[in-house]
């Protein structure tokens, strides 16, 4: 194996597969029921990355609502699950990195906030499930990213050291859980990354697509 990593833990939405434009009809439906407005996907995207717990309460505190999470919470996942494969794609370099990573004996996997529900079938939509080998999603575990927790039972799953390991995200959650994990990072500058730096989170690398990931040397 000539990649330094024989574990890497893929995030999805903003990494692996840009799902905002779906993310944000599904989100958008909800507040036309709700008798709010519409957003931009670009308003939208700012929300995607903590959860759909915090998008849900971002999008209804931007609307003003007197809605709860709790209360719209189904509404949101009915309209989330009805939006999944709408535009969803995947980014350039994508499958180049995972048949370079799989033909060098890496082990991939998905830690994701998405709810675990929706990670296969959009994995499958996306021809890409082959590539991973355990999931994790946002309410697979009693906590998500940016807790370690997730990464950590990747890495207990594979009989893994956090040294051997590699998170890959784009986001300020991706970065936080590999911190606190004590695990490499890189990030893609493709995704969602809300206000986040990326430059400035301690990554091993900052990439513009997945494409240079296979040629990665360890620091």
């Amino acid at each position: 194996m000539s990649f330094p990593y024989p574990l890497v833990l893929f995030d999805l939405d903003g990494t692996l597969v840009d799902s905002a434009a779906d993310i944000a009809e599904a989100v958008n439906r909800t507040l036309d029921e709700l008798g709010h407005p519409r957003q931009p996907e670009a308003t939208v995207r700012a929300w995607i990355g903590l959860g759909t717990r915090v998008l849900l309460d971002s999008a209804l505190r931007h609307a003003g609502s007197r809605h709860t999470v709790d209360e719209e919470m189904p509404r949101l996942m009915r309209h989330y699950g009805d939006c999944l494969l709408l535009n969803a794609r995947l980014y350039r370099g994508t499958v180049d990195a995972l048949d370079a990573l799989a033909a060098d004996g890496v082990t991939m996997t998905i830690c994701t906030n998405k709810p675990e529900r929706y990670v296969r079938p959009l994995l499958d939509a996306m021809g890409i499930t082959r590539y991973f080998d355990g999931i994790v999603g946002g309410d697979t575990l009693p906590e998500r990213k940016p807790h370690a927790m997730p990464l950590l039972h990747l890495v207990a799953m594979h009989g893994r050291q956090v040294e051997e390991c590699l998170m890959v995200g784009d986001s300020e959650a991706d970065a936080g859980a590999a911190h606190a994990a004590g695990m490499d990072l890189v990030l893609v500058r493709h995704g969602y990354p809300r206000d986040f730096d990326l430059e400035q989170a301690g990554a091993v690398a900052v990439l513009d697509d997945l494409a240079t990931l296979p040629a990665l040397s360890r620091p």
